[in-house]
């Protein structure tokens, strides 16, 4: 399969717009529970209008709409772990611990569909931890507890967005033909209504203080759920699976630069080559035969 030059535009578009959804719930400074809502709220409304403008809505079976309570608790799940690991380790680790997701899916696949592991896969996890320990090695003694557990919350997030796949696709096989879409807008609004109830449940504040948190909010829905994605989705069968992996990458690597940028993340040399190392190991991990299913290098952001 050749190269399409559009697509790899919009590859890459799509990856460097989700790169920016860490920051931007830093910049909405609102409790993470509550960012996490918005974002599904805002984004999931903006997705059904241009699925209503672009004549694409079609009706799914009433089993597919409950099927989706699997991604939307997942994903709730995801976004909950994800934004506190945020605020506690910066946008940058906090993406880059998410992206552990490519193991956890394929472990479900050995565990679930039979798969068999390659020596690939396991170089993949050895140049990953490799760089983990690099990063977080020499200062873990030195982080605080906060942090620490933000570390913890990181990788928990990868485990949620790997059942979040699991459950996305087991959505779609319950909807209608080339309804993928549908049931991203079903699940993303049953999980604005999960994270809502869990803002409840935690007594945390639904409002949002001035128009720069508004704007933070409304970017997020935009980027972390439409337009990055919509990008990539149609990007995707028009690539190689080892090209998509790559430019997928783009997404925690940009996160961590912005981090270092906007937020002054102190970063040393070894802590430089540990996100190499890490970012290598996913792409490693991530790659799959022709034959065999996607296993996405990076999550959705």
């Amino acid at each position: 399969m050749a190269s399409d030059p559009r697509a790899l535009l919009a590859m890459a578009a799509g990856a460097s717009l989700i790169s920016l959804t860490g920051v931007l719930v830093r910049y909405a400074e609102v409790p993470p529970t509550i960012a996490g809502m918005y974002r599904m709220l805002f984004g999931g409304l903006m997705l059904g209008a241009l699925l209503v403008l672009l004549r694409r809505w079609r009706p799914i079976p009433a089993r597919a709409w409950w099927v989706c309570l699997w991604p939307a608790a997942a994903f709730a799940a995801d976004l909950w772990l994800w934004h506190r690991s945020i605020h506690a380790i910066g946008p940058g680790l906090a993406t880059l611990l998410a992206n552990t997701q490519v193991f956890f899916m394929v472990a479900a696949g050995v565990l679930l569909f039979g798969e068999r592991l390659t020596p690939r896969f396991f170089l993949g996890v050895l140049l990953a931890f490799a760089g983990l320990v690099l990063i977080l090695g020499d200062g873990w003694a030195a982080l605080s507890e906060e942090a620490r557990i933000g570390v913890w919350f990181g990788l928990a997030t990868g485990v949620a967005y790997a059942a979040y796949n699991l459950g996305l696709k087991r959505a779609q096989s319950e909807a209608a033909p080339r309804a993928g879409e549908i049931v991203l807008f079903v699940s993303t609004l049953q999980c604005a209504v999960l994270l809502a109830l869990a803002g409840l449940v935690e007594g945390a504040s639904f409002a949002i203080p001035d128009a720069r948190s508004l704007l933070a909010l409304l970017a997020l829905g935009l980027i972390g759920q439409c337009l990055g994605w919509v990008l990539i989705g149609r990007a995707l069968p028009r690539l190689r699976v080892a090209t998509v992996g790559l430019l997928l990458l783009l997404q925690p690597l940009l996160a961590f630069l912005l981090d270092v940028v906007l937020f002054d993340r102190p970063t040393a040399g070894h802590e430089w080559l540990g996100v190499g190392l890490s970012l290598a190991g996913i792409f490693l991990a991530g790659l799959r035969g022709p034959a065999q299913p996607v296993v996405s290098a990076a999550r959705p952001g």
